[in-house]
């Protein structure tokens, strides 16, 4: 069999096409970078491009008529979500206005009052109103504005091409392995192998990890190559789960519970019934619990027995009855029978001063949030006469891959940003992800322009030939295709164990029986899996990924429980079924996971905190002039407009 090969040099590859990928690829170029492109499996594909929520936020510092804050204060937010790493906590606060005004200026449509002030509101875990939205789609905004801004430059842009294997020599990136995607469509294997003295690894959140999952369907994540090629994870344990839609994948937080619906099961023989009161809640404190999930989306152990329990209710029904569950924004919930004399304080002053003290869900949801009605209707999904089933589903991974203060990995040269970075702790505000994806890019692109010169890169220090590596790759896969085809059968087998033993509930014998399950199949992959002909390739090394990040997550899992018990987005049930209570480690640690004998080892460390220098401005400024300058100047003797040439870069 002839395999398709190519290879391609660049200085620095961009790997990814969300909000974190073309921002870090805007900074290139701004920076002087040429010699680069951006590679992708699919433009339109990923989370970025795909969610958002009934007002999806952008976390900055407060510029608004608000109040006084400062970088430090929103560093500490940061830092006091759990297992932060304080360096990274200070510069996503200190960078998030310049990542900000830099979206506003492409053009993404953040709110301003009459005076230009961008005021703000308070989101989740956020002591002030920092928060901002360009609506329902924000994170689909700024990635669409920051496109545009690479195409106006003319950055080579890599389609449809499946990053699935990284490779390095002595602890430094050398290039990735890639699947044509276009070549699999046609039944042909087609490899690409791209040297690289640089990559920025921006693929996302692993969310193939679970069956039940708000991510768009075309958002699986490839946090597996980054822990094969030798970098470590943190906090992997560490995600968030919430209520959402499930026909068409979207969070039901906000107005969605604000608006007070009804909660409704479905069993096999098409009984409906109303039943958060058959779980110990009398019909008011029911309907003032949905309306805590409005802003207290995330499932949080610490509220269990508070606005949480609504989460603990839909999982019971649907993962442990077999039930569907469904909003029901038709008919009011019991708790508003008799008006609304029931609800709290709170809930009621919200809907006064929102004008909605109306008759029923929908009549609410239209008045408050017009935007979030038509969002489903655009999906086919018409609130006004249809039930929306729903599910509690994993949406956000708080860990990821470790990083330093420049998004760097313990690989050298390969940077991880956005969601597969593991920035964020056991909490974090919301929104804050957004303003990670700009902030770790951009510092990404910044410690690359600033420490290197731009140059081709030599495959001389690799450990093989790229065309040899290519032919062991082609051989390797090649040997899975034309068998019994069982990589989706395996695929839904282990996701769905994630999300009945692994998710918001977890249960440590399950965890333990699904650890030897997956590697089952992990250490004799090449030997049990087999797809039916080439065009199954990209899910067969998808599922390889899927496979390594859960059995590296469930080790930091079985690790948190030791340490922390119950905890953030986990409720966690020992051996003997017991929910095991919250345990404190003492001290503020995150959990490190990486490759070891085989397998996966995690332990505890104690996390760098917020630095406290208080910076001389001409010290801050000599170190500016030395090490925080891209390694290029301009030379104007040539003529008017200047040529360009690099200077010596600085040495590590």
């Amino acid at each position: 069999m002839k395999t398709e090969y190519r290879f391609l040099p660049y200085d620095t590859v961009v790997i990814g096409s969300g909000a974190a990928a073309f921002n870090a690829a805007d900074w290139l170029y701004d920076l002087g970078r040429r010699n680069f492109a951006l590679l992708t499996e699919g433009v339109g594909m990923g989370t970025s491009r795909n969610t958002g929520s009934d007002k999806q936020t952008y976390y900055k510092l407060s510029i608004g008529p608000d109040g006084s804050d400062s970088v430090a204060e929103m560093a500490q937010t940061l830092f006091d979500g759990g297992g932060v790493d304080g360096r990274i906590a200070l510069a996503e606060a200190a960078n998030s206005l310049r990542c900000f005004m830099k979206l506003a200026n492409l053009g993404v449509d953040f709110p301003t009052d009459r005076y230009g002030r961008y005021v703000g509101y308070k989101t989740d875990h956020d002591p002030r109103q920092r928060a901002t939205s360009a609506g329902p789609l924000t994170s689909r905004d700024m990635t669409e504005a920051l496109e545009a801004s690479v195409r106006r430059k003319g950055v080579p842009i890599l389609d449809h091409l499946t990053a699935f294997r990284i490779y390095q020599a002595e602890n430094r990136v050398r290039g990735i392995l890639c699947l044509d995607r276009a070549a699999a469509a046609e039944n042909r294997l087609g490899l690409v192998v791209i040297a690289a003295n640089h990559v920025i690894w921006c693929t996302g959140g692993p969310s193939a990890c679970y069956r039940n999952v708000v991510y768009p369907s075309s958002q699986t994540g490839m946090t597996g190559a980054l822990l094969g090629a030798g970098a470590k994870g943190a906090n992997l344990q560490e995600w968030q789960y919430g209520l959402a839609s499930t026909k068409f994948r979207w969070n039901v937080s906000g107005t969605y519970q604000q608006v007070l619906p009804r909660y409704v099961s479905v069993d096999a023989q098409g009984n409906r019934r109303e039943f958060l009161t058959d779980y110990g809640m009398s019909p008011a404190e029911a309907v003032n619990m949905v309306f805590l999930k409005g802003y207290q989306w995330p499932f949080d152990a610490a509220k269990k027995d508070a606005s949480s329990r609504v989460d603990l209710c839909v999982y019971e029904e649907t993962a442990v009855k077999g039930r569907k569950v469904f909003l029901d924004f038709r008919k009011n919930p019991a708790g508003l029978a008799e008006g609304f004399q029931n609800l709290s304080e709170e809930a009621y002053r919200y809907l006064k001063n929102s004008g909605a003290l109306l008759a029923t869900p929908i009549e609410r949801l239209k008045k408050m949030n017009p935007l979030a009605v038509r969002l489903y209707r655009d999906h086919s999904i018409n609130l006004e006469t249809d039930l929306l089933e729903i599910s509690v589903c994993a949406q956000h991974h708080n860990g990821g891959i470790q990083v330093d203060p420049n998004w760097e990995t313990a690989v050298e040269e390969l940077y991880v940003a956005g969601e597969a970075a593991g920035t964020f702790g056991v909490h974090r505000p919301g929104g804050s992800a957004l303003n990670s994806t700009q902030v770790g890019s951009m510092r990404a692109a910044q410690h690359i322009a600033w420490t290197s010169e731009e140059a081709r890169p030599d495959t001389s220090g690799w450990p093989d030939p790229p065309e040899r590596l290519a032919a062991e790759a082609a051989e390797e896969l090649s040997g899975m295709v034309g068998r019994k085809d069982n990589v989706s059968a395996v695929r839904e087998k282990l996701q769905t164990g994630m999300s009945r033993a692994a998710a918001q509930v977890r249960d440590l014998a399950g965890i333990a029986g699904l650890k030897r399950e997956l590697d089952a199949y992990r250490v004799p992959f090449r030997e049990k899996m087999g797809v039916s002909d080439f065009r199954r390739l990209p899910l067969l090394v998808k599922t390889y990924d899927m496979i390594v990040t859960q059995s590296a997550v469930l080790d930091a899992m079985e690790r948190a429980a030791e340490i922390f018990g119950s905890r953030g987005g986990a409720l966690v049930r020992g051996r003997d079924g017991a929910v095991l209570p919250p345990k404190s480690a003492g001290r503020n640690v995150r959990l490190v996971t990486a490759e070891k004998d085989g397998g996966f080892s995690t332990t505890a460390e104690d996390v760098p905190t917020v630095p406290q220098e208080n910076e001389w401005f001409e010290t801050v400024w000599e170190e500016h002039r030395k090490y925080r300058r891209p390694k290029i100047v301009r030379d104007r003797s040539q003529n008017g407009n200047g040529t360009t040439k690099t200077e010596k870069g600085v040495k590590r």
